[in-house]
């Protein structure tokens, strides 16, 4: 067996188990650090494909940035075991069913597909290369991406203001 189908396999093997984990923890933050590991994992795939500039975006956007709004949002919920709504047991057969189902969809799907044989044309453009996508990203989409800095921004703003507690005067 070759290193990389031995490293694709193992990071797969972490991918699942840790989404796995992430849905079935009962405790928020350990389903939050799950679900970190399982984004480095994904990142370990990109890294396997050749695309280095894609695996460091997504563990600094996802790995980073979002997994930090989660564990603050988790902790401004202040989750306590005795304010948690128990769910019937009708719920959770129907999520294993679901589950499943996706699961078996999934694997025959994955077991009838063909790979695509035919002649690759290459353009001769490297898009992996960081200084290309610099240039595509500060000249031709410059506006959206400042559209997108300023959208985060105000998301920030507003969720320190809605997460501010009001002084009750006495």
């Amino acid at each position: 067996m070759s290193t990389v189908l031995l490293v694709f396999c193992l990071l797969g093997f972490i991918t699942l188990a840790s989404a796995f984990l992430t849905v079935f923890s009962r405790n928020p933050i350990h389903s939050a650090i799950y679900l970190v590991i399982c984004f480095f994992s994904i990142a370990g795939h990109y890294l396997l494909l050749n695309a280095q500039f894609l695996a460091i975006v997504h563990i600094i956007v996802y790995s980073g940035a979002i997994m930090i709004l989660f564990l603050f949002t988790i902790m401004l919920m202040n989750l306590n075991k005795e304010d948690e709504v128990h769910k019937p047991r009708i719920t959770r057969l129907g999520a294993i069913v679901s589950f499943c189902l996706v699961c078996l969809v999934l694997i025959a799907i994955f077991t009838n597909s063909k790979p695509i044989v035919g002649e690759y044309v290459a353009t001769g453009e490297d898009y992996q290369s960081i200084n290309v996508l610099g240039k595509i990203l500060l000249n031709e989409y410059m506006v959206p991406f400042e559209f997108a800095s300023i959208l985060l921004l105000t998301a920030m703003i507003g969720t320190v203001l809605l997460s501010k507690k009001e002084k009750l005067e006495k």
